[in-house]
């Protein structure tokens, strides 16, 4: 017989970061709903189950008659007009904010989906959030598959890997109420169901594993495919000092399924657009593209009405590109009515093209190389536990083979006091043989 874990459902307040486990790796907090009332349905496995009840200061559980069953609760929002807290089952919770920690062997279910590790339930804005706290790496567990098909060569799959796991990393802020979302304006995370053999193999072949710049992780966007030349942050959302998201030649996604597009938008269409960028000149005549950027994007775009002309410029450019309905904004446009536009790609083009990683995993190139590629001037470093420094810290890497020079200096990042993980910087960093070059150099193959 074996012997049941109690599975505990703890009421926090004020004293919300006490009441969340002490970790051994690092955990990232992730939303996965937000509504009036939130179902979470836990199939326990060999644990039994215990629910709040009004909480003393900063903690108090009590116990629910254990069963061999799933036990289930519905929490919702109480008070009038403004609320105050959190309902369990119809019954006011006493509190605003509730954990469910994880258990060996149960998983959570929510909205459809099953997640590992705890939940935490907050009141915010009439609504429940649950946001689900996940050991870092489980996370990208159900992140892969979810952006990328589990099909794809190893060497893809582990390069999405890494970026996944250096995006939640370089999201991670104690201040907010959580580090992330599980949707595309975020990365996708789709949970236990999206786990699948490769892309775990994946995650295991890269623990722990960033790409960093400036002591810091790097900001790894991505993108399905560059049309055959990245992006630079600064062009798609004016964002600056990321020289590592540079403009550049990207033949590796020659060839994709989106290769060369095109799309009609009746004048009506273009012109309603128009107008909520501010281009109010009358019935329009022509729409031109009248600057491109290096990477074959729109940077100005000119407006001709019988009211005159106006011009869109920078990031606002692109931005009407993608809202007349296209799927990326590397494209040209002709004629007024319908207004046809003709592109490549599909996506915001910056960082890692998922094609063009999948084109260099076919010619033979490994992760490494792929994030060198993608993300010039970064080095490769790790999430390492360091309980004695509570604060996630940058673990000195070796480079990434790329294609510009930039010695790497690691330094700590903010301090994360929902972790007791660190992410530390050793004096010198170790030789490893997971950073050999092990294909020739990709120099003279781009620029």
């Amino acid at each position: 017989m074996r012997v049941s874990r109690p599975l505990r459902f703890l009421c926090c307040g004020a004293g919300l970061a006490a009441c969340l486990p002490a970790a051994q790796a690092l955990n990232v907090r992730v939303l996965i709903a937000q509504a009036p009332q939130v179902t979470i349905r836990v199939n326990p496995g060999s644990a039994s189950s215990t629910a709040p009840a009004a909480p003393a200061n900063p903690v108090s559980t009590s116990s629910v008659p254990a069963s061999s069953a799933a036990s289930s609760w519905t929490v919702g929002v109480s008070g009038a007009g403004q609320v105050t807290g959190l309902t369990l089952n119809g019954q006011p919770a006493g509190n605003a904010t509730l954990y469910l920690p994880p258990a060996p062997g149960s998983r959570v279910d929510i909205a459809g989906k099953s997640y590992r590790g705890g939940v935490l339930l907050r009141a915010q804005a009439g609504a429940v959030q649950a946001i689900n706290v996940v050991e870092v790496d489980d996370y990208v567990r159900g992140v892969v598959a979810s952006e990328m098909p589990a099909s794809w060569p190893a060497g893809a799959l582990a390069a999405q890997a890494i970026i996944a796991r250096t995006y939640v990393a370089a999201r991670i802020n104690p201040a907010q109420p959580y580090d992330t979302c599980a949707t595309e304006s975020c990365q996708v995370y789709g949970g236990v169901a999206a786990e699948k053999p490769s892309t775990d193999a994946a995650v295991r072949s890269t623990a722990g594993q960033v790409v960093a710049f400036g002591g810091k992780a790097a900001t790894t966007y991505f993108s399905s495919d560059s049309g055959g030349y990245t992006a630079s942050a600064a062009e798609v959302w004016n964002m600056k000092g990321l020289p590592y998201l540079p403009a550049q030649a990207d033949p590796f996604s020659l060839g994709g399924p989106r290769g060369q597009w095109d799309l009609s938008v009746p004048q009506a269409q273009v012109q309603a657009i128009a107008s909520r960028y501010g281009a109010r000149v009358g019935p329009l005549a022509s729409v031109v593209v009248s600057k491109m950027s290096e990477s074959g994007r729109p940077q100005e775009i000119t407006f001709t009405g019988t009211g005159g002309t106006f011009k869109l410029q920078g990031a606002e450019a692109g931005g009407f590109i993608r809202a007349l309905g296209a799927g990326s904004s590397r494209a040209t446009l002709r004629g007024i009515n319908p207004l046809v536009v003709s592109g490549t790609g599909q996506g915001h083009g910056v960082g890692l093209s998922q094609y063009g990683a999948l084109g260099m995993a076919k010619k033979g190139y490994d992760h490494l190389h792929i994030l060198g590629f993608y993300y010039p001037g970064t080095v490769l470093s790790a999430l390492a536990a360091a309980p004695q420094e509570p604060g996630p810290r940058l673990a000195g890497g070796e480079r990434l083979p790329t294609w510009h020079q930039a010695a790497p200096l690691l330094t700590p990042l903010v301090s994360n006091s929902m972790v007791s993980t660190s992410l530390v910087c050793p004096s010198a960093p170790p030789k490893t043989d997971l950073l050999a070059d092990r294909h020739a150099p990709l120099a003279g193959v781009v620029q």
